[in-house]
């Protein structure tokens, strides 16, 4: 039908094929929405122990979240750390969590299952690694812990494993040398108090709420770990070198006797999720991450240290190609 009209014909209805067609496209274009679509759907935030940092940074960070992503619904799930976090997010239990460095490194180094799936989002704050005794202990350094009973976290957190690492580098075996309490620092201050542990670990932001309600109770101490056994600790194995020599500061807790500060060992947190998850999605949690430091701040104080100079670092983990898009879009 179409070659049985005159070729003027054919102009003509070929000109207005091209203008319907300019229509639909400029209909549609009309009707989509601008940008692209904002990230929606569900996912699990992997936290901590109750009272611990990592649970209230969690709690926060999702009241943030409601109101830049609230396409997104977030569940949070307390944990008993970065070792048990890790688990969770390379098996899909969550979607994103809070791990240290040397925590992280170790599942690698392991190839635990999942582990080639892990991406990091943003390094967040240093962990500091206090011990705690009260202020009559006899305990003066790591050695002196020998036959006493010992809080050492719980079997899945990221205080375990530097505990083990620190006692074993003060020439202690944390099997043999001491009674090893596997709890949580939801218990161990409380345990301390009442005279059913000796001293205790923990690892965690300056200054952990527990550890400062502690001091305010009773009087406390912290003891040092010096220079050389951050450096026999560091010999130890690959995944050691993200500690570091640190102090913590005179006024971080009432603790701190004669207003001197404590020398102790580092390590930073990662923001860590799936190689899997949505880039739309890690980038605006990587940019509520950012965003929300001097609101967090103010209430989860190691929160203040997120630093974007820095968050892009999140070795041993390659980052994801969400949250670097992040970062190239605020970059000067």
């Amino acid at each position: 039908m179409f070659a049985s009209l005159t070729r003027a014909a054919r102009r003509r209805v070929l000109a207005l094929a091209a203008a319907l067609l300019t229509v639909c496209v400029g209909l549609l274009w009309w009707l989509a929405p601008f940008g692209p679509s904002e990230p929606s759907g569900s996912i699990t935030f992997s936290t901590g122990v109750p009272t611990g940092v990592y649970q209230r940074y969690g709690a926060l960070l999702k009241q943030v979240m409601a109101k830049d992503l609230p396409e997104v619904s977030i569940t949070l799930k307390d944990s008993e750390g970065s070792q048990q976090n890790l688990a969770r997010v390379a098996s899909g239990e969550a979607d994103f969590t809070v791990a240290t460095a040397d925590a992280v490194a170790q599942y690698i180094r392991d190839r635990r299952p999942g582990f080639e799936r892990l991406r990091g989002c943003a390094r967040l704050y240093d962990d500091y690694v206090q011990l705690v005794v009260r202020t009559g202990s006899p305990v003066r350094s790591v050695s002196d812990l020998r036959g006493l009973r010992v809080g050492v976290g719980q079997d899945g957190s990221g205080v375990r494993l530097i505990a083990d690492r620190v006692l074993a580098a003060a020439g202690l075996a944390p099997s043999r040398n001491v009674t090893a309490v596997p709890v949580g620092i939801d218990s161990m201050p409380s345990m301390l108090e009442n005279g059913e542990l000796d001293a205790f670990f923990w690892s965690g932001g300056l200054p952990t709420q527990a550890v400062q309600s502690l001091s305010e109770r009773i009087s406390i101490r912290l003891v040092p770990m010096d220079a050389p056994l951050v450096e026999a600790l560091r010999d130890a194995g690959a995944s050691t070198r993200h500690y570091r020599s640190a102090v913590i500061p005179p006024d971080s807790y009432t603790a701190a006797p004669d207003g001197r500060r404590v020398e102790t060992l580092a390590v930073a947190n990662l923001m860590v999720t799936t190689a899997e998850a949505d880039a739309d999605l890690v980038e605006g949690f990587t940019r509520s991450v950012i965003d929300s430091r001097d609101g967090i701040g103010r209430q989860v104080h190691p929160a203040q240290l997120v630093d974007l100079r820095t968050a892009i670092y999140t070795e041993p983990l390659t980052l994801h190609d969400g949250a670097r898009r992040y970062y190239r879009s605020v970059k000067p």
